[in-house]
């Protein structure tokens, strides 16, 4: 539902009484007025803007550089696997309404993100300008040069999983700020201070995190899913195995067992996996190996500490920190 537009002279002008110029002038003047105060309650700048974000750390993201009458809805938890997401009527409805359409990209919603933009019919979000991909605004690893879904669930396009390099997060707020600015230009100078305001703090977050975490660097870890790969890379952690025999493809029995020798000869740090994911596998591991099973975010909103994005990044830290013995 639209916004009321609240207008000082809503009564609309009574004819004139008598036959004077003036008197006919005033009146004619009135109900122009009144109808051009009409018109600009329906006109799109006077409603307000909405986002739609596939995903928490977006929904935090434009939550950071936003006004606060901005509305955001956010389509998915930290306790959803945003792979396999039901085109549910209430997300149409959020499309339907939406000035901008904020996701991971990469193929990371391929399976329902078409679906609803097609169901909303709503030509702003289709393309365009109204459109963006976080992915599309970084350098994405794993990219691959044949599309094998013998594979497992790979993403040509790289590995979308973003949200756990901060310095690809800036790089995406400076392009997302861009895009806010460009669509609701009313609000042009609000969104570039927000973004200045974010950069400083995000910048100093940073500098903070790396020197916390330089005792991580070189340590090794097990995970449930390809996930992680934007973290390891930054933080100098070392991948050493994989629960899923294959991206997306549940861990079996007989791929865990061959996990217990590295897991416990190599001395990794923990057992990583997302608050969403079942840790039946991760926990198996761990009593078999004595490795820690450690359950990180993975995105805002996915433990009492990673309320936003700053929290999401102290949180992951102080965790596995916490796995050091």
């Amino acid at each position: 539902m639209p916004p009321r537009c609240s207008i000082r002279s809503a009564s609309a002008p009574t004819a004139p009484t008598n036959s004077k110029d003036r008197l006919f002038e005033e009146w004619n003047a009135k109900r122009q007025w009144a109808a051009f105060a009409a018109i600009a309650c329906l006109s799109p700048a006077a409603h307000a803007f909405n986002v739609f974000a596939c995903e928490p750390e977006w929904g935090s993201l434009v939550h950071e550089l936003a006004p606060d009458k901005i509305t955001i809805d956010v389509a998915t938890t930290a306790m959803q696997d945003v792979h396999v997401i039901e085109a549910r009527p209430s997300l149409i409805a959020k499309v339907r309404r939406a000035d901008l359409v904020v996701c991971s990209g990469a193929d990371l919603e391929v399976g329902w993100l078409p679906q609803l933009i097609r169901q909303a019919g709503n030509p702003k979000v289709a393309s365009g300008p109204g459109y963006f991909l976080a992915a599309d605004q970084v350098t994405t690893l794993e990219k691959v040069a044949l599309l094998d879904r013998a594979a497992g669930d790979v993403h040509p396009q790289g590995n979308p999983h973003i949200q756990l390099d901060p310095y690809r997060v800036l790089a995406i707020a400076k392009a997302l700020d861009a895009r806010l600015a460009q669509l609701d230009a009313a609000n042009a100078a609000v969104y570039q201070q927000k973004l200045a305001d974010f950069t400083t703090r995000w910048q100093a977050a940073i500098k903070t995190w790396e020197a916390k975490a330089a005792a991580l660097k070189g340590r090794k870890v097990v995970v449930h899913h390809s996930s992680w790969v934007y973290l390891t890379q930054w933080l100098g952690i070392e991948q050493i195995g994989a629960l899923e025999p294959k991206p997306g493809v549940p861990p079996t029995s007989a791929h865990l067992a061959s996990l217990i020798d590295v897991t416990r000869n190599q001395h990794a740090l923990a057992i990583i996996r997302a608050a969403y994911q079942d840790p039946k596998p991760a926990d198996w591991l761990a009593e078999r190996t004595g490795v820690p099973a450690l359950t990180l975010p993975y995105t805002v909103g996915g433990d009492a500490q990673a309320q936003d994005l700053f929290g999401l990044f102290d949180s992951t830290i102080d965790k596995l920190l916490g796995a050091i013995k």
